[in-house]
């Protein structure tokens, strides 16, 4: 019955993790387009004064442009992350880790859109990148947010100790000290030392 329960497909996890993956997509796209539209190549805006800019590039590499070379790379690590998250949803019992998957997908599908029918070429296309806080070293878009926060929560619910299932597992070491202690009592009768 438990084993039947596990492996029970909950319909309103698949919902919320599609969801989650298809507004991130539409923002992603949406913004691009309205930069690709709006701003020249190399342009700089001031968004929120010197904090936050937008400064439109097109990055053909990773994060902070690391491998300029091996775009096509990219493009085949994001298609296998999309189709690891798709055969893994169905796994997925908790709504905070549809969340999680969600955005993980939503980014880098919208990522990939741009690898793959952007300039130059299917699996070379640049990705356009627009927000800049000066104090980062860094350029991103919608999508890279959709990832960095995928890795947050990530990394929240794995500190709680939150599972897949959305059962908080907790290792409760004091109890297995207890019980350690427990099975190592010296007394008359019990003394398990070594006669000298």
């Amino acid at each position: 019955m438990a084993d039947r329960e596990r492996s029970r497909v909950r319909p309103r996890v698949l919902i919320v993790l599609a969801a989650v993956a298809a507004a991130s997509i539409a923002l992603d796209q949406i913004t691009k387009l309205l930069v690709v539209q709006n701003l020249e190549l190399g342009e700089v805006v001031p968004v929120v004064g010197d904090l936050i800019q937008f400064h439109f590039v097109k990055n053909s590499g990773a994060a902070f442009s690391i491998g300029n070379a091996y775009t096509w790379i990219f493009s085949i690590l994001a298609a296998a992350v999309t189709v690891f998250i798709v055969w893994f949803a169905r796994r997925i019992r908790s709504l905070a880790w549809a969340v999680v998957f969600g955005l993980l997908l939503g980014g880098t599908i919208g990522n990939l859109i741009d690898r793959l029918f952007k300039e130059p070429g299917f699996g070379v296309g640049h990705v356009i990148d627009f927000i800049t806080i000066p104090l980062l070293p860094a350029i991103f878009n919608l999508a890279d947010v959709s990832i960095t926060a995928a890795m947050v929560l990530f990394l929240i619910l794995t500190i709680r100790g939150i599972g897949l299932d959305g059962k908080r597992h907790v290792v409760q070491k004091q109890s297995e000290q207890d019980a350690d202690a427990d099975d190592t009592v010296v007394g008359p009768g019990n003394d398990n030392r070594e006669q000298v």
